[in-house]
């Protein structure tokens, strides 16, 4: 009965939830999500503040900008192998928010605060599936708190600065197979805690009709707090760890580059090469304080995860079709971080292709509607040589993972 302790940590402690792409949002305003993205050259509304506060000198009079995104991921696991029976991620729909507010104090000063969601989404999978010892439901929330001040040094250089403050929760559940016994306990373990971080930008315009952009993102590092509980039979509910918990995390540094052409009146076309500094989440370490070890110090479990630092390439156009409608489009490629022996069902990770198209329509002078669609499509993933074990034995995860998602961008301006 023993065994059941280091078989919880090990389980729990091969979570991935935070730090797969697939677990960064980067949609935070409708009209930079249908161009992909490729929006830091450009910054030019209220969500600046997120692509590259340098921009914000460039939004005039008080300007408010606030929107969400519906995201509506799909994922399917074949396997174990041999096995070829498919499970189906249970359906869900996320809505991150964004939130900005902006004021042009003179021509060459803008400042301004914004809310959004940059870490979040998650997965759920039937309670009773083959990988329930792995996953069951596993989530994060976070809000990202920015105010942000903008100055052009010269007519054609602007700098960028924000302050972040960040609040997160997460929640994982999964079960505990109570072998040689007969049942399984079902493992909750919740948190939250906050981090500070910082953003700074970069604006150039060496010529009227280019414009080259920096934006740089630091890493927040989050100490969580919270409680593992444990359903189990009375009999072993003194065999798995449970109380309170802490464990530092650390999100990534993100720079961004970006480049914005202004082919004609009517047509402007931009790229973006974003960094994601995911070796950032090298190792996860989780303290039980209400659990000893052997030596009668507080119990701490290691479990290293060595992330690669990766990439996103990001294409856009926007075309003023007439005085009050703009048309969008936009394609980007997202590397994922996750090497293939460490995929778990926490996050069925993969490259992915992003098509974006989308709108921009002014309904008066001072009220406008920005509308973007993205379908995401994950590269399928087999793996064959999974560290992840979903039994107390040797079985390994291997399998086929196949993954899609759906998202849709909707943002209100107004403009005092």
């Amino acid at each position: 009965m023993k065994k059941i302790i280091p078989i919880f940590l090990l389980i729990m402690l091969t979570t991935s939830f935070l730090y797969g792409g697939g677990f960064q949002i980067n949609e935070h305003g409708a009209r930079g999500m249908s161009l992909a993205g490729a929006f830091t050259a450009i910054a030019n509304d209220p969500s600046a503040i997120y692509y590259n506060p340098a921009g914000l000198y460039q939004i005039s009079g008080t300007r408010f900008y606030t929107g969400v995104t519906l995201i509506q991921p799909k994922a399917s696991f074949r396997g174990p192998s041999p096995s070829i029976t498919e499970t189906k991620l249970e359906d869900q729909i996320f809505n991150p928010i964004n939130f900005y507010v902006t004021h042009q104090v003179n021509s060459d000063l803008g400042i301004g605060i914004g809310v959004n969601n940059q870490y979040g989404l998650g997965t759920k999978w039937d309670p009773d599936w083959v990988g329930r010892y792995l996953a069951i439901e596993t989530e994060i929330r976070t809000f990202f708190f920015t105010p942000t001040i903008s100055y052009k040094v010269s007519d054609n250089f602007a700098i960028g600065a924000g302050l972040v403050f960040a609040y997160g929760d997460v929640l994982i559940m999964r079960k505990n197979s109570l072998e040689p016994f007969a049942g399984d306990a079902e493992i909750e373990l919740e948190g939250d805690g906050t981090a500070w971080g910082f953003t700074l930008g970069i604006l150039f315009t060496p010529f009227d009709d280019l414009s080259l952009g920096f934006s740089y993102r630091s890493e927040t590092n989050f100490d969580f707090e919270g409680d593992a509980k444990a359903a189990a039979p009375p009999q072993f509910s003194q065999l798995l760890p449970t109380g309170k918990i802490t464990a530092p995390l650390t999100t990534p540094q993100n720079i961004t580059l970006g480049l914005a052409y202004f082919a004609t009146e009517q047509l402007t076309v931009s790229a973006d090469l974003q960094y994601v500094g995911w070796s950032s989440y090298d190792k996860l370490e989780v303290t039980f304080n209400d659990v000893k070890d052997a030596s009668g110090d507080k119990l701490v479990s290691t479990s290293v995860r060595n992330y690669n630092n990766t990439y996103i390439a990001r294409f856009g156009a926007e075309y003023k079709f007439n005085d009050v409608l703009d048309l969008r489009y936009g394609l980007l490629y997202d590397k994922n971080p996750v090497d293939d022996e460490k995929v778990d069902p926490t996050l069925p990770d993969s490259d992915r292709l992003g098509f974006n198209f989308g709108f921009g329509y002014k309904i008066t002078s001072k009220l406008s509607l920005d509308v973007a669609y993205m379908f995401l499509r994950f590269n399928e993933r087999e793996i064959d040589n999974s560290e992840i074990e979903y039994t107390q034995g040797s079985a390994k995860f291997n399998g086929v993972y196949n993954s899609y998602a759906h998202l849709l961008g909707i943002n209100l301006s107004y403009e005092l």
